[in-house]
């Protein structure tokens, strides 16, 4: 099933329809879905590798392996030439001699017809021979960039891509009209993908297995998510056990201290000081990991979304929710699940697994429900940031500003199994002086996030509040509203692209 996407299949048609050559760079991690998406575009399109009669799209798409040089340029010339000679493919060795001949019967292909060329796994072709990328470069220059040529460059090994293909070193730095980093499904997508789970099912899917579409495909929606966590988490030397080291792997050779970190994130250590007592590493080194792993993606810092990036509070979080839950609740059972021991580990699992969604998925998601909410025009406040806040003595799960505006939301969030009452709304609001900005008078808007939802008391509360707003001289209240799972779960369901 392919679900979602929709902004970035957008983006492919648009490309395609822009008139003269235009070059997309697609990269991702791993088992993002990029093949997926390439495919998906020429499915819909109704593209035809070599007849446009039906469709007027003629595309080329052809996937690199990891292979020798020469079988490499051997595969693509055979497939160039086979694209301009359906009728009488090439023999089995055929080659052209190099692969600037191969690009310059690409250009011939492209002179007058509109011609996609989808090259997929190109960082197969960088391991081999990373001067490839200069070659298509000087191609690009002096030919490909003259043609009417749709070209994407597509690949996994996202360490490699950064620093071939996007630094600013990089050959091709400045000629790619658009760039697109596959980012993960959003878990509005989750209803489409698993219709027979519901909201709570879904939350714990997307805690554990995130939003990598190639992660849903071996989930099994007839069994619940214990077994599901049994079968393909709980058993040894299969893909997930094998994939945080393999991630990792596409950025540094030896994983060991970045592993010991990643556990220490995931346990809780949220500064250097607190990740350097977890791991026993020098603070000197500390740093240095740490800017690997938040330049892969794996790891962010995040400072309190009222402060500057250069705030001295910053705080070091897993944004990747399988690797938050792998060095979470597996990495230190490596021996059990080896042995076949998994009741031990999944009671484990289950006992801790609704605090682990509270402190991290649930509160994720409620913030993207804010942004979403706000750029939709369903939230009364605009809002264009959002994140937490934290000081000393105080600290708000879901926090979104304009500070242009002055318009200032604070919301708590709360994933236990009974509805709330209105004492967490009366301390939310008791953290309004602490935590609202200093210059300027802020309207604030409060929001109560519950997964369980909310007593009758609580909504009493909100609905006298909204009606009779109370103020200081820094700030007047705009309203309060108070959400549950279900309202959540709609909500972003009805707004993911």
């Amino acid at each position: 099933m392919f679900v979602g996407r929709s902004a970035e299949l957008d983006l492919l048609n648009r490309l395609w329809e822009r008139p003269g050559a235009t070059l997309l760079i697609l990269y991702g991690r791993r088992r993002v879905g990029k093949t997926r998406l390439l495919t998906q575009w020429l499915q819909q399109a109704g593209a035809n590798q070599g007849d446009a009669s039906q469709s007027g799209r003629r595309v080329l798409y052809w996937v690199a392996e990891p292979s020798s040089a020469l079988d490499q340029l051997r595969s693509f010339s055979q497939a160039v030439y086979n694209f301009a000679n359906p009728a009488a493919p090439a023999p089995l060795n055929f080659t052209y001699a190099t692969w600037s001949q191969a690009w310059e019967q690409v250009a011939a292909l492209a002179q007058s017809e509109r011609l996609a060329l989808f090259i997929d796994e190109f960082t197969y072709l960088l391991e081999i021979d990373p001067s490839i990328a200069g070659q298509l470069q000087n191609l690009w220059d002096h030919t490909l960039s003259r043609v009417n040529l749709f070209l994407v460059i597509c690949g996994s090994h996202l360490g490699m891509m950064l620093r071939h293909m996007l630094s600013y070193q990089a050959p091709l730095y400045g000629r790619a009209t658009a760039q697109l980093r596959l980012q993960p499904l959003p878990f509005g997508a989750t209803a489409r993908y698993f219709p027979r789970y519901d909201a709570d099912e879904r939350v714990a899917v997307y805690a554990i297995w995130g939003g990598i579409p190639a992660y849903w495909e071996r989930i099994n929606p007839d069994l619940s998510i214990s077994e599901n966590i049994r079968h393909e988490l709980l058993t040894a030397n299969n893909l997930m056990q094998a994939e945080p080291r393999l991630l990792l792997q596409d950025f540094v050779s030896d994983p060991h201290n970045y592993v010991g970190i990643l556990r220490a994130i995931a346990n809780d250590a949220r500064t250097q000081k607190e990740i350097g007592a977890f791991t026993g590493l020098a603070q000197g080194h500390i740093s240095q990991y740490l800017s690997v792993l938040q330049e892969a993606g794996f790891v962010e810092r995040r400072v309190p979304v009222t402060q500057g990036e250069r705030s001295r509070q910053g705080r070091y979080h897993i944004v990747d929710p399988y690797l938050r839950f792998y060095h979470r609740f597996l990495v230190n059972r490596q021996t059990q699940l080896a042995l076949g021991i998994q009741d031990q580990a999944l009671e484990e699992i289950k006992r801790h697994l609704r605090d682990f969604i509270g402190v991290n998925t649930w509160e994720e998601i409620c913030r993207e429900w804010l942004l979403r909410a706000s750029t939709q025009g369903a939230f009364p406040v605009l809002i264009d940031q959002v994140g937490s806040v934290w000081t000393r003595t105080a600290q708000v799960d879901v926090v979104g500003i304009n500070a242009m505006e002055k318009s200032l939301a604070l919301g708590e969030c709360k994933g236990g199994v009974e509805p709330q009452g209105r004492s967490v709304l009366t301390t939310l609001m008791e953290k309004t002086d602490e935590l609202t900005p200093g210059q300027g008078r802020w309207q604030v808007y409060y929001l109560g996030f519950a997964r369980a939802g909310w007593t009758a008391a609580s909504q009493a509360f909100a609905q006298e509040l909204s009606v009779a707003p109370s103020s200081s001289q820094r700030w007047r209240v705009a309203g309060m509203r108070l959400v549950d799972l279900a309202q959540v779960d709609q909500d972003l369901t009805a707004w993911a692209a």
